[in-house]
């Protein structure tokens, strides 16, 4: 079975191309192996490519832990290359499909026709609680109390197809996330767990971000809570909307709008690092 090990900007996936090749039979536990980072692959999950009957294309994603995500913004923009370069769809423009909603993606090529950068239309963010999922009777979660790891938070809940736990910070560099994230991914408010994003304020249209993401722990970088940090931002009067933000996160930085449109739209790079082969003996070993 053939691979493709891509990321962005560190938030890495091994892709696999079901138009071209086979559909594994079992995804969760195959997201396990390959991510895995002593005895598998390595990586942030298993994303698949394939095709779809309502847009150029799909994909599904499953975290390093087995359980499956709605959506990745790092990994939209990684499938747009891959797919632009080999020729799946060869378009500047792609469309999408993911189970947070169809995505599009306006491609950056350069002279020699390679993708330098993604633009994703991540869609409109969902802000009431029914819709991220979130366990509260309000309209909208902006600045919200919830008491996990020993202390109060005061947090701004997002979905942009996947829910997001906004929480800022004085500082941002010393948060342990992995004692503090875990308990905040499964608090009871959230019926389906959450991502958790740590932000400081740099300065204006500028945050530092770090992300604990479902079923992944800490990772480089994430899309989806990039942009979900973009809204709460400016929910939370601390940047303007319709003005792009500059997120940094571990791997690099991440430029989003909430345009006022309502939609929001993220650009930044993608990058494919090798491609090899998963063995008949790999794929047979138990977990």
């Amino acid at each position: 079975m053939q691979f493709i090990k891509m990321h962005g900007l560190g938030n890495d996936y091994v892709y696999l191309d079901c138009i071209g090749g086979p559909m594994p039979k079992d995804p969760v536990s195959l997201a396990r192996k390959v991510s895995h980072r002593n005895f598998g692959v390595g990586a942030d999950g298993l994303v698949l490519i394939l095709p779809s009957e309502e847009a150029d294309l799909a994909m599904r994603i499953w975290n390093a832990d087995g359980s499956e995500a709605e959506m990745c913004g790092n990994a939209t923009r990684c499938v747009g290359k891959y797919a632009y370069e080999h020729s799946l769809v060869k378009k500047e423009t792609i469309t999408l499909s993911t189970k947070g909603g169809i995505k599009v993606l306006a491609l950056d090529l350069d002279k020699q026709e390679k993708v330098c950068s993604v633009r994703v239309d991540m869609g409109k963010p969902r802000l009431k609680p029914s819709e991220i999922p979130l366990k509260l009777d309000m309209d909208q979660a902006v600045e919200e109390e919830l008491s996990a790891a020993g202390q109060s938070w005061q947090f701004t809940a997002v979905s942009m197809g996947n829910p997001h736990c906004v929480i800022f910070v004085p500082e941002v560099e010393d948060l342990p996330l992995s004692q503090i994230g875990p308990p905040i991914e499964k608090h009871q408010l959230f019926p389906e767990r959450t991502n958790v994003e740590f932000v400081k304020v740099l300065g204006p249209q500028r945050l530092r971000m770090r992300v604990w993401e479902r079923g992944s722990g800490e990772t480089m970088a994430c899309g989806t809570g990039a942009s979900a940090t973009a809204v709460a931002a400016v929910l939370c009067g601390l940047a303007k909307k319709g003005t792009p933000i500059t997120i940094v996160l571990n791997g690099g930085e991440l430029e989003i709008e909430w345009a006022l449109d309502d939609h929001v739209y993220m650009t930044g790079p993608a990058t494919e690092v090798f491609t090899g082969q998963l063995t008949e003996e790999f794929l047979a070993e138990e977990e």
